[in-house]
C-alpha cells in the first residue's frame, strides 16, 4: 500500500492546487468559478496562507504527488470577523472515498486548534452528499441555505452553509 502523508504547503505545491482545483471549475458545480484559473490565477490565494495563524492550508501527497488539499481561509473581509474561517477541501477525483478527507481535515482542525479561531464555515453546494456527510463528521451542522444562489452548468444551484465551534461553547 502507498503511504500517505499530510503537510503544510509549499510553494512547489501551487501547480498542482491549480490543477486540481482548474478541474473541479471546468467540470463540477462544486465552486462557482467559471473559468479555469491556471497558477498566475492561483498565485494570490496561495500568498494568503502561513505557517502559523488562522489561514492554513495543507497537502496530502504521496509519491505520486499532491492529491489533495484543505484550506482555512478569511470568511468575510471586516476586522469583526477575524476569529471566523471558511474550510474548504478538494480531493483528487480517483482518490475520493479513500480518507484524503479525513486525513486532511483532522490535520487542519488540530492546527487550528492552537489558534485563535472561534468558528469555522462551510458553504457546499448542493446536493453533494458525501461533503456533508464529511463535514458533519468533524463537527460542522447546517445553519442555512442560499436556495439558487449560484448558476453554473446550465442551471441553478442552491449552497448549504455548516458551521463548527473550535472555542467556547461546542455543545451548542
Amino acid at each position: 500500500m502507498v503511504e500517505v502523508s499530510t503537510r503544510q504547503a509549499l510553494p512547489r505545491d501551487l501547480e498542482p492546487i491549480a490543477r486540481l482545483y482548474d478541474h473541479y471549475i471546468v467540470h463540477t458545480p462544486i465552486t462557482f468559478d467559471l473559468e479555469a484559473r491556471g497558477i498566475e490565477g492561483q498565485q494570490g490565494w496561495f500568498d494568503g496562507f502561513a505557517a502559523t495563524g488562522p489561514h492554513q492550508l495543507y497537502v496530502a501527497e504521496d509519491e505520486t504527488g499532491v492529491l489533495g488539499y484543505a484550506a482555512s481561509q478569511p470568511l468575510r473581509p471586516k476586522a469583526a470577523y477575524a476569529t471566523s474561517v471558511e474550510t474548504s477541501i478538494y480531493i483528487e477525483p480517483s482518490r475520493h472515498r479513500q480518507g484524503l478527507g479525513r486525513r486532511l481535515y483532522a490535520t487542519l482542525f488540530d492546527a487550528l486548534a492552537r489558534e485563535d479561531v472561534h468558528r469555522a464555515y462551510a458553504a457546499i453546494t448542493l446536493p453533494n452528499p458525501n461533503s456533508v456527510a464529511l463535514h458533519e463528521r468533524f463537527g460542522f451542522y447546517a445553519v442555512g441555505t442560499m436556495s439558487e444562489v449560484g448558476r453554473k452548468q446550465g442551471r441553478y444551484w442552491d449552497v448549504g452553509w455548516f458551521e463548527k465551534a473550535l472555542s467556547g461553547d461546542a455543545d451548542r
